[in-house]
Formats: C-alpha cells, structure tokens, sequence
C-alpha cells in the first residue's frame, strides 16, 4: 500500500520516528527525515539502506524551534512540486532549558508552534497528493490537564522542575491544533489524526532530571512499540476514510479529554497561533 508514498516525518533519527521510518521504509516507501542535524540523520539512513534495501530514503533539514527554517524548509519542498502524501509530525522533546528563536517555551515552541506552521506551509503538496495524511504525535498527557491553554504564559523558558506541566500543555495544543485543522481541511482530501504513543523509553526524556528518567525508562515501552499508532494512522485503509480522529498507542480509536474536545478552546489556539506565525505564513 506504501509503496511509491512520499513521506516526510520529523524527528525521524531517534526513537518513536526511526522506529516509523524503518518500517515506511520496508514496505517501499519514499521517506524523508526531517531533522536538525545531517550528522546524527545520516548513519541513521545509511543503516536502514542497508537493513531494508529501500534506498529512497532522503534528507531534509528542519529545526523547529526556528520558525524561519522552518519556512525555508517548506519553501525548498514547495519549490520541487513534490507531493506529499503523508506528513507525521513526530519530534518533541522535554525540559530543554531555553527558549526557541522566536521566544516560546521549547516543549511548546517545538511540538506545537514550530508544527503549526509545517503543516500549514506544506498544504499545496498535501492538497496535491490527496487523499493525504497528516499524522500529529500528541500524548495520553493532554488528558491530564484541565486547564485551558494561558496564551500568553508560552513565551520564556521551562520553569517547572520535572518539564511535565509543559509537556502536559503542548501536547493538548496538538490536539486542539489537530482538531481545528481537521474542520478546515474536511473538504480538501487531507486526513488528520492524532496519536498516543504510549510511554515510550526515547530521547525525549534526555534532558529530564537524571533520577526521574532513569527509573521511568524501566517500565517505558519501545519505540517499535510506540510507533503502532502513527503507522496505522499513515498506512491503513480504515484509517484512511476518516479524519479528525485520536488513536491509543493500540492503534485503537480512544476519546480525548473533554478539553481538547472544546471547540472554543480550539479555536482561541487557533487565533493566537496564526497571530504569532503571520510574518511566515
């Protein structure tokens, strides 16, 4: 079913992407791995050349925590008039202790703004490819927060200790993101779906602090295992007939917090976000 696809997944070098691109690339799948840095992708890509005989396995230069290249990085895809069959939006990270370019809170900046804007820059090609996906990596987290989403509280460094109540908030801004897009795009041919990997042992936990991360990482599960739901969200036929829907790392259909199912509070996110991103849309 994959086979002749174009992929893009971000974060594709570790953990729950690699796991994604590994097996995108086993069915034959045109896969790029959209990362920051060509030294830790590369070896990544040679060794799955070698391990899965797909040698369509390409990459691109992305760093989401600077919206600028973000938008040169869409800019340099929309200029090859690739289409773009599936986009997964994968990477994300914990606790890192400084602000991204534009001065949002790193988790925040990265897993919810710097995405926002990919998505939305990548339209054409999506809109080319239809029927296309667009797969966002939320988290279970968002559901343990009732708190709506301080808009004017996301700029500045993470504050908390642990890096979990942030974490907590950009993954719920996945879900509203992801729920406000479906709406837009229901005409378009473009499918949207959110998914919860499960608790997975990665480098996002990286920065976390030392004691906490090394005993969570004895009862997360592996990224193989995390990349179930992405996978049947970008590959199966059932999934492909819907849109707007939240996945469990099972690849089961679950029910997102009330307040990610909050219309308004989507589209308060939605507002503020486009006001922050307009000098790059």
């Amino acid at each position: 079913m994959m086979k002749g696809k174009t992929v893009m997944i971000t974060g594709a070098n570790t953990g729950i992407g690699k796991a994604t691109a590994a097996e995108l690339a086993r069915q034959g799948t045109r896969v790029f791995f959209a990362c920051r840095s060509r030294a830790k992708t590369m070896p990544v890509i040679d060794e799955l050349k070698r391990t899965t005989g797909n040698q369509d396995l390409h990459f691109l230069e992305l760093d989401l925590a600077d919206l600028s290249q973000v938008k040169a990085c869409a800019s340099a895809w929309l200029a090859t008039n690739e289409r773009l069959d599936v986009l997964i939006n994968n990477a994300g990270l914990v606790r890192i202790r400084q602000p991204t370019a534009q001065g949002f809170e790193m988790t925040f900046g990265v897993c919810h703004v710097g995405h926002m804007l990919l998505t939305l820059l990548l339209e054409p090609a999506l809109t080319r490819a239809a029927p296309s996906r667009v797969v966002v990596v939320a988290s279970r987290a968002h559901e343990r927060t009732s708190t709506p989403i301080d808009c004017d509280a996301v700029h500045g460094t993470t504050s908390s200790f642990s890096g979990f109540p942030e974490y907590k908030r950009a993954k719920l801004a996945n879900m509203l993101f992801m729920f406000a897009l479906a709406r837009r795009w229901k005409d378009r041919g473009v499918h949207l779906y959110a998914v919860h990997p499960g608790v997975i042992a990665s480098e996002i936990w990286r920065a976390a602090p030392t004691p906490l991360r090394q005993i969570a990482m004895r009862f997360m599960r592996t990224p193989e295992e995390g990349a179930c739901a992405s996978l049947h969200c970008a590959m199966s036929a059932a999934a492909g007939a819907e849109t707007g829907q939240y996945y469990h790392d099972d690849a089961s259909p679950r029910r997102p917090s009330q307040l990610a199912l909050d219309e308004a509070a989507q589209e308060t996110l939605w507002a503020r976000s486009m006001e922050w991103l307009k000098p790059w849309l």
